[in-house]
């Protein structure tokens, strides 16, 4: 009769949350990049075209990054004052940038050379974009709570917009319309200018807003979407959703964050909106139902944050001047996939049914597609040799009836517990569980007071550490007192039994108290006759 091996007994165990396919798809952005800068990173923007360069602000310089090498390219610090705002024009050759003086710069981004100089403003300037719709225009945004909208071939402003009472932080010129500019003050409005006639056109929050939803913080983010018909606005810890169309009216009022939120940006598409705050923690938010998808947390609080057009980076700028860049490894596309996909499929043969005869990758022979025949009469009988499966270590041992060896061999640490223990159910069907434990020395028994110290509380195998616990305690007590450790490893062992008994009190009367609830809804539920 052959030797039956031990079947390892499988456990169910809780399965764990599965990711969804929107949050596997944001934990792609991994392997995050940490430089350290001398101040708070104030200000990231991405370069519309490729290869995507991005412009970091902090202290009195703007540096740019090659978002393949995380290396900087350029370093501008032509700044009177502490820099502020650097943006990269859409074709990628200038960059504009503001400081607390006032003054707004233009530079070439390779050489370096300031181009244009532009000092209306008196007060610090916290916002310098280009038109996205107009190439040569830049729209600034002022602590002088006056909002510009610059020609750049002729250093001169073309509109300037007056209607703020506080600072202007935030601004973005319509994607699609370059006469239409959305602003945020820290006067607790959000502001729809129109260059042509130079008059404010739409007011939402403050104390004027409509549609119910007045900003009581100042408001530090604005941003629009490209269709140009909705707006987004952060004021304190709540993000507000603004329907232009229906004259600025409030459709929605988020609050996912705990602290003011300081960041906005979109993906790539557009489709997700991405919220960073001084709570440390970046929101993504899928813009169909302005539901949180994933969350991601950063190590100090988050002042700026953006994503590259290809949706490759994300980086952030946090207020203890880290910038951080997490990033994704693009998808290759789908010819390129197909074709990796057919070659690994002719190396493993896959094709060989459909194609006929095909040369084996890496060998000069081409293979056959008709099988050999056998040689000998077509009437004899060909016996197989079916290969045995080789014995676990602890079978071998079993099988020789070596029942203190084969526990030895199951208590390593790369054991799995399940096979440690259904080996010791082993061995009490074969009533060789005392046999096993007899006879050792403190060094042998050590490993088994800490298998027994580690899975005592295990739902697994609570039941058979009692067994297993019960017959080494009547077995070693006689012997107590010999070995420091063997008694320190039995006090523990008797602590943790007591603080498990305790705990399952605890349950049962917390179980009792639920019966008690339940029992009393469901008699309350029940109508009268």
């Amino acid at each position: 009769m052959d030797y039956k091996p031990v079947v390892v007994q499988r456990h169910p165990r809780p399965v764990p949350a599965k990711h969804n396919a929107e949050s596997r798809y944001w934990r792609q952005f991994k392997h995050p990049v940490f430089i350290k800068e001398y101040a708070p990173v104030t200000s990231i923007h991405f370069s519309p075209s490729k290869p995507h360069r991005y412009a970091v602000t902090a202290a009195t310089r703007v540096q740019i990054y090659a978002p393949r090498t995380q290396k900087i390219t350029k370093t501008i610090s032509r700044f009177k004052d502490v820099a502020r705002s650097g943006c990269i024009r859409g074709d990628g050759k200038l960059v504009v940038a503001g400081d607390d003086s006032g003054l707004i710069q233009v530079f070439d981004i390779n050489s370096r050379a300031i181009l244009r100089t532009l000092d209306a403003h008196k007060q610090p300037v916290h916002v310098t974009k280009f038109s996205a719709a107009d190439h040569t225009q830049i729209l600034s945004c002022s602590d002088d709570t006056t909002v510009k909208l610059w020609d750049v071939p002729s250093q001169s402003a073309i509109s300037t917009f007056t209607d703020h009472s506080d600072y202007v932080r935030s601004g973005q010129v319509a994607p699609t319309n370059p006469n239409l500019i959305l602003t945020g003050s820290y006067d607790a409005s959000v502001r729809l200018f129109d260059a042509r006639t130079g008059e404010c056109e739409m007011v939402m929050g403050g104390s004027s807003g409509e549609g119910g939803g007045q900003n009581t913080a100042p408001v530090e983010q604005v941003l629009m979407f490209p269709s140009g018909t909705v707006a987004l606005s952060s004021a304190g810890p709540i993000l507000r959703v603004w329907d232009l169309v229906a004259g600025g009216r409030c459709t929605r009022a988020l609050s996912n964050h705990q602290k003011t939120i300081t960041a906005m940006s979109f993906n790539g598409s557009s489709s997700r909106l991405l919220t960073g705050g001084l709570d440390q923690m970046v929101k993504v938010y899928d813009v169909s139902t302005y539901k949180v998808v994933h969350t991601m947390r950063y190590p100090a609080p988050v002042l700026c944050l953006a994503v590259s057009p290809d949706e490759t980076h994300i980086a952030a700028g946090m207020s203890d001047g880290t910038l951080s860049v997490r990033r994704r490894q693009a998808k290759a596309s789908e010819s390129s996939a197909h074709d990796l996909f057919s070659a690994a499929a002719l190396r493993t043969g896959a094709f060989e049914s459909l194609l006929g005869n095909l040369p084996s990758i890496g060998q000069g022979h081409v293979k056959s597609k008709q099988k050999s025949k056998p040689v000998g009469d077509a009437n004899e009988l060909r016996v197989e040799n079916k290969r045995k499966k080789r014995l676990k270590e602890y079978d071998r041992l079993l099988k020789g009836f070596k029942y203190s060896a084969a526990l030895d061999s199951v208590l390593l640490k790369q054991v799995p517990p399940t096979t440690t223990f259904s080996l010791i159910q082993e061995l009490i069907h074969r009533d060789g569980l005392r046999t096993a434990l007899a006879g050792r020395d403190d060094v042998l028994l050590e490993p088994i007071l800490r298998l027994l110290l580690k899975h005592v509380s295990d739902p697994r195998f609570g039941g058979m550490v009692c067994d297993v616990a019960g017959v080494v305690i009547e077995m070693y007590t006689p012997v107590l007192g010999q070995s420091p450790l063997i008694d320190t490893l039995f006090l523990r062992l008797r602590k943790k039994v007591a603080a498990e008994l305790r705990f399952q009190q605890e349950l049962i009367k917390a179980r009792a108290a639920l019966n008690m609830i339940l029992a009393s809804a469901a008699l309350t539920s029940v109508p009268l006759p």
